[in-house]
């Protein structure tokens, strides 16, 4: 028996004698095991396999490993994949204006996997994200005048654009072990070879990325250059048949501008085809009120931040606040496929992210089911961005905990930590089909 599924039962035995009443009261699902990452040096984990790339990681430990996981059917039940963002990072307000700080530039994102026994996540491998002569990319802003200004630790020195920069979110891995990772900076999607190559990265078609190492592709709809900042794609699923990848947006376009975009209820998922690496189609997601998630009113609240692919035409969306996460069963078949259209022209007006009305403007969004309230489960952490299906009654969420990052001393290095990462196992009340 598998080290999961043995500590799953064993957890569940344990809680039929000490905690029954609990899970009674909760009809959803009930968490059955919770796994934390051990404590790796960032420097540790990079220089393993690119020697002396980081000199010093200012004491932060790895993390940020729940931008997204995987699992296949062909995994070892007790094995995930996972992703990093780009890296360590944060804000500093100087001069009324907040500046976006890498405390580590040189730290690349890196696939992991990911062994859950004992209560632990450790790490089995480190793959670091490198162009094709092996050099890393960095997680660092790409385009001046598109991305935010890259400073370092305490704000003072501004870094270098890099073009090679990725802010990897979403994941997905091959039978053929290469990886399909998403980012939110262009926003862009890019093939990882299985050593960790960027082989090719395809962004909108309207961004120049004229000093990249690796090749670019501009095939992405034009308008979706106007993401709003750090929200770009998020999620990232693929289909049982791996012809098709499933691509959300994490918030809706500032289209025609940021104050329409914030207060827009309509993002988009975007299908993707893998054989002649193209988009394929698209359509529009509406995001629940925010009311529902316990914040106010305020649109901008809202995030979609992961997506599985059960079928063709059928899909699990996590979507959230940094608070509460829920999963929805979401249905692409009659949904209106809008690629190519004129809203994906930013000269229409109104545009799709001003509607308040889809069905007036003759507009089918995807339809959208209840699966489960995270939020209403015993442990769960807060800013649950990933997950993966172990069994058709069993799913696995995994936490951003942002690295870990808690105060600093006046040198830039780490003195108090924050959240563990951590991966938690969760049984549904009803199976996935």
């Amino acid at each position: 028996m598998s080290s999961l599924f043995a500590r799953r039962l064993f957890v569940v035995a344990a809680l039929a004698l000490t905690a029954t009443a609990v899970f009674a009261q909760d009809p959803a699902g009930e968490v059955v095991a919770t796994y934390t990452l051990s404590d790796v040096a960032i420097a540790d984990a990079q220089n393993a396999n690119l020697p002396d790339s980081i000199s010093n990681d200012r004491g932060i430990l790895l993390g940020g490993i729940g931008s997204d996981l995987w699992r296949s059917a062909d995994d070892d039940a007790d094995t995930f994949w996972a992703i990093t963002d780009r890296g360590p990072n944060g804000q500093i307000r100087v001069d009324d204006k907040n500046r976006r700080t890498f405390p580590i530039p040189e730290f690349t994102p890196h696939i992991l996997q990911l062994q859950v026994a004992e209560d632990t996540i450790t790490v089995l491998q480190a793959i670091p994200l490198v162009n094709g002569e092996g050099v890393p990319v960095t997680g660092l802003s790409n385009l001046d005048g598109h991305d935010e200004f890259p400073w370092d630790y305490n704000a003072q020195t501004e870094l270098a654009f890099n073009q090679n920069g990725l802010d990897t979110e979403g994941l997905v891995r091959t039978s053929a072990g290469d990886f399909w990772v998403v980012d939110e900076y262009s926003p862009s999607i890019a093939l990882i070879n299985a050593q960790g190559q960027v082989v090719r990265r395809f962004v909108p078609e309207d961004l120049v990325y004229d000093s990249a190492s690796y090749e670019i592709v501009n095939n992405l709809p034009a308008l979706y250059s106007a993401r709003r900042g750090n929200r770009g794609f998020e999620g990232l699923a693929i289909s049982p048949d791996e012809s098709t990848l499933f691509v959300v947006l994490q918030s809706p376009l500032r289209n025609p501008d940021a104050e329409i975009g914030d207060g827009s209820r309509q993002t988009r998922i975007l299908a993707f085809d893998i054989a002649s690496e193209t988009p394929i189609a698209e359509y529009v997601y509406e995001i629940q009120i925010s009311t529902e998630f316990g914040a106010e009113n305020v649109p901008g609240e809202m995030k979609l931040s992961a997506v599985i692919a059960l079928d063709a035409d059928t899909l699990l969306v996590l979507e959230r606040t940094d608070a509460i996460a829920k999963i929805f069963h979401v249905e692409l078949a009659d949904a209106t496929n809008i690629l190519g259209s004129a809203w994906d022209d930013a000269a229409t007006a109104p545009s799709l992210e001003a509607l308040t009305d889809l069905a007036a403007s003759d507009v089918a969004p995807v339809a959208k089911s209840l699966v489960i309230d995270l939020s209403t489960l015993v442990g769960m952490p807060e800013k649950i961005e990933g997950m993966a299906v172990v069994d058709n009654d069993t799913i696995a969420v995994i936490n951003d905990n942002d690295f870990q990052i808690g105060d600093f001393d006046a040198d830039g290095n780490m003195i108090s930590s924050g959240v563990p990462s951590q991966i938690l196992i969760i049984n549904l009340a009803q199976p996935l089909n």
